[in-house]
C-alpha cells in the first residue's frame, strides 16, 4: 500500500524492489534503472509514452563486464535549480533538474551510475572509483532501443561529422549502420521528438552510435569507430594504428553523460539547455565573469576563403579588416597564409584591426600542437602578437589523445585569454559552458562543401540535428553558385537560423556590403536571448525561427526542396513593429526583394515558397 501511495504522490526519486526511477521536475520524464535477466537496464518515458524502450546498460573495464549480474543496493538522491549567461538559443540557460547517485555492487566492486532527469531530457553516467595509479580500459556498449515506427535523421562517420543526413524508419535501419551523434528521431503517434547525443565528454574517448538491427543503438567507443576520410587524408598508418586502440583511464572512470534530448516539439528540443547543464561552469581563474568575462567576445567574422577577393597580403587582410568594421562586424578570421608573414607584418594588422573594432584571428593544424612545448610557444607568439583567436583544424577522430588535445588547448589559450574555433572537429559536447573560450567549432558537412547538391533539405535538417549538441560553423551566406537549390533570401535566413557565437559569414564584406539585403545583414546578431520555433516548421522540410535580440525580432524561414504555402502568426510580437523584410525573387534566385511597413501582434505573413526559398523579417518594437 505504501508502494501505490508513493506512485500517487509521485516524488522525484522512488526506490523499491531493487528499481530506481527518477522523476524530471515536471514529472512528465522519467528514467527507471531495474535488472532485467540478469542485466542491468534502463528505460526512459515521456508523458508515460516510451522514449527508449528496455535497453540494457553495458560497462567493462578491463574486459570484465560490471553491469552483469550487479545489485542496486540503495541511492542518494539530489537537485539543482538554477540559471546561468548563455550564449546560445537565448541568453539564460536553466539548469533544473532531479538526479540520484544508484549505488551498484558487482562482487567486490562498489560504482555508481549517475542519474539526472531534466523536464526535457534524461541522463546518466558512470562512475567508477580508482587509484590515482590505477590504470584500467573502459568500454561501453550501452543500447538505446528505440520505439518501433519512429523516424530517424542520422549521418554515418566516413567523413567524421561532416555528413548529410538520411532520413528513415528505425525499423529499417540495417545492422552494423553507424550514426554520429545528435542522433535526432520522431516518435511514432506524435508522442514527441527525441535526440541522443554525449554531454561533457573529457578524459574519455568520444561515443558514436552503431545499429543492432530492430530499432537497436549500441553506444560505442572511439576505438570501435570507422577511420573517417579526413582522419586517413592527413594522418599516418601508426596515427591510425595507435587511435584504434582503446584507451586506458588513470584513476576514477567517470564517464562523459549519455543524453537523450526530449520534447513534444521542435521549439523544445532547439531549446533544451541539457547538453551544457550537464558540464562544469567555468572556473573563475580563468574566467571571473564567467561566459561574460570581457575577452570572450561573441560577434561576426569575415573570412577569406570561399569567397576570397584580392591576394593574401597584409593590406589585403587590412582591407578586410576595414569591411568588417564597415559591416559592424567584430572578427576577421584568416587561413594558414598568416605564417609566412613576419612578426612585424603580423602587428601590423593587428594594431589596424584593433583601430577598427576588429579582432584578428589565424587557422593552424592541429596535428603542430601535438607537444607541449611548442604548443605552448606558439599560443604565447599569437598572444604577444595581438592576435585574439585560434582557428584550430584538422582533429578528425574522436580517441581519448584527442580529446585531452581538445582540453590541453583550452586552458592554456584561456590562460593567454586567447579564444578558439575548432574545425575538422568532433561533435560539441555542451564543454562551452566550462571552456567559453571555446566560441564555436565546426562538425557539420557546412559551406565548404562545394558538392553537396540538395543544400535545401541539408540545412532545414541541421537546425533539429547536428544544432541541438552545440553551435556550428556552418559558415552561411553564400550568393555563388556554392547557394545550389536556395535562394538569396534563404541564405541570409541560415545567418538567423545556422547561428554560432562567432557567425563566420562564407560571403566575402564586399559581397555582403553590396547585396540588397546588407542592411539586414549588417543587424544580425550571433548570440540571442530567445528562440521561438515557429509551426509548421519539419525536419528536412522547412525551418521557421522567430528569434529576439533586446527589442528586436527576426523571422527567418529556409525552405527545403518541396514547394509549399505557409502562413505565420506573428502572435510572437507583444506590440506593433516596424518590419524591413526580405523576400524571394520569383523570376530569380539569385535576387530578392525589399519592403518595409508596420506590423501587428494580429497579423499573418503569407509566403509562397519554393525550392530552397526563404523569408527574413526585421522587427523593431515601437
Amino acid at each position: 500500500m505504501s508502494l501505490i501511495i508513493l506512485l500517487i504522490t509521485c516524488p522525484p526519486v522512488l526506490f523499491a524492489l531493487g528499481n530506481v526511477i527518477v522523476y524530471s521536475p515536471d514529472k512528465q520524464v522519467r528514467l527507471e534503472v531495474f535488472n532485467k535477466a540478469g542485466a542491468l537496464s534502463y528505460n526512459i518515458q515521456y508523458k508515460n509514452k516510451a522514449v527508449i524502450n528496455a535497453s540494457a546498460l553495458h560497462i567493462s573495464v578491463d574486459k570484465s563486464v560490471l553491469t552483469n549480474h550487479a545489485t542496486i543496493t540503495g541511492n542518494s538522491t539530489y537537485s539543482i535549480n538554477e540559471s546561468y549567461p548563455w550564449y546560445g538559443a537565448h541568453s539564460l540557460a536553466v539548469n533544473h533538474f532531479n538526479g540520484a547517485k544508484i549505488k551498484l555492487q558487482h562482487g567486490k566492486i562498489s560504482y555508481q551510475l549517475d542519474v539526472r532527469v531534466f523536464n526535457d531530457a534524461a541522463a546518466f553516467s558512470f562512475i567508477i572509483p580508482g587509484n590515482k595509479n590505477d590504470k584500467r580500459i573502459p568500454d561501453e556498449t550501452t543500447e538505446f532501443n528505440v520505439p518501433a515506427g519512429s523516424t530517424i535523421w542520422y549521418h554515418d562517420l566516413n567523413g567524421h561529422y561532416e555528413g548529410q543526413h538520411t532520413k528513415k524508419s528505425i525499423d529499417s535501419i540495417s545492422a552494423g549502420q553507424w550514426i554520429a551523434p545528435p542522433a535526432t528521431f520522431k516518435l511514432p503517434g506524435n508522442a514527441g521528438y527525441a535526440s541522443i547525443t554525449e554531454a561533457d565528454l573529457k578524459n574519455y574517448a568520444g561515443m558514436a552510435l552503431q545499429s543492432a538491427g530492430q530499432g537497436k543503438l549500441v553506444l560505442q567507443l572511439a576505438d570501435h569507430h570507422p577511420i573517417s576520410h579526413p582522419y586517413e587524408l592527413r594522418y599516418s598508418k601508426d596515427d591510425i594504428a595507435r587511435v584504434s586502440k582503446p584507451a586506458a583511464i588513470n584513476g576514477t572512470i567517470t564517464t562523459p553523460w549519455r543524453v537523450v534530448m526530449i520534447g513534444s516539439d521542435l521549439n523544445t528540443l532547439v531549446n533544451c539547455d541539457a547538453v551544457h547543464n550537464l558540464c562544469p561552469p567555468p572556473d573563475k581563474k580563468y574566467f571571473p565573469d564567467g561566459i561574460l568575462t570581457s575577452w570572450i567576445k561573441p560577434g561576426r567574422a569575415v573570412w577569406q576563403y570561399l569567397d576570397g577577393a584580392g591576394d593574401k597580403t597584409v593590406n589585403n587582410m587590412k582591407e578586410y579588416s576595414r569591411l568588417a568594421a564597415e559591416l559592424g562586424f567584430e572578427h576577421n578570421i584568416l587561413e594558414g597564409f598568416w605564417e609566412k608573414w613576419s612578426d612585424d607584418e603580423i602587428k601590423d594588422l593587428t594594431s589596424y584591426s584593433k583601430q577598427k573594432g576588429v579582432d584578428i584571428w589565424v587557422w593552424m593544424h592541429s596535428k603542430d600542437l601535438r607537444d607541449a612545448s611548442l604548443r605552448q610557444a606558439k599560443f604565447k607568439r599569437c598572444h604577444d602578437l595581438g592576435i585574439s583567436g585560434l582557428k584550430i583544424d584538422f582533429f578528425d577522430n574522436e580517441a581519448k589523445e584527442v580529446v585531452d588535445l581538445y582540453q590541453d588547448i583550452l586552458m592554456e589559450t584561456a590562460q593567454l585569454h586567447l579564444m578558439v574555433d575548432f574545425h575538422g572537429s568532433n561533435k560539441p559536447t555542451g564543454q562551452l559552458r566550462t571552456w567559453p573560450n571555446e566560441l564555436t567549432r565546426e562538425a557539420v558537412k557546412g559551406m565548404e562543401s562545394s558538392r553537396l547538391a540538395d543544400r535545401a533539405t541539408h540545412s532545414t535538417t541541421l537546425p533539429f540535428t547536428r544544432f541541438l549538441a552545440g553551435p556550428a560553423e556552418y559558415t552561411p551566406v553564400h550568393f555563388g553558385e556554392r547557394r545550389k537549390n536556395t535562394t538569396w533570401t534563404n541564405q541570409i535566413a541560415s545567418a538567423v537560423i545556422l547561428t554560432a557565437p562567432v557567425l563566420t559569414y562564407a560571403a566575402s564584406p564586399q559581397h555582403l556590403l553590396e547585396n540588397p539585403g546588407g542592411d539586414i545583414i549588417k543587424s544580425i546578431p550571433s548570440t540571442w536571448n530567445e528562440t521561438i520555433v515557429l509551426q509548421p516548421s519539419a525536419i528536412g522540410e522547412l525551418a521557421v525561427f522567430a528569434r529576439r535580440k533586446g527589442n528586436t525580432w527576426f523571422l527567418a524561414v529556409m525552405n527545403g526542396a518541396q514547394p509549399k504555402n505557409i502562413q505565420i502568426s506573428l502572435s510572437f510580437l507583444k506590440a506593433s513593429a516596424k518590419c524591413s523584410s526580405l523576400t524571394d525573387d520569383p523570376d530569380n534566385t539569385g535576387a530578392l526583394k525589399t519592403q518595409n511597413s508596420v506590423v501587428k501582434p494580429t497579423d499573418v505573413v503569407s509566403l509562397s515558397l519554393g525550392t530552397g526559398g526563404g523569408y527574413v523579417a526585421r522587427f523593431n518594437l515601437q
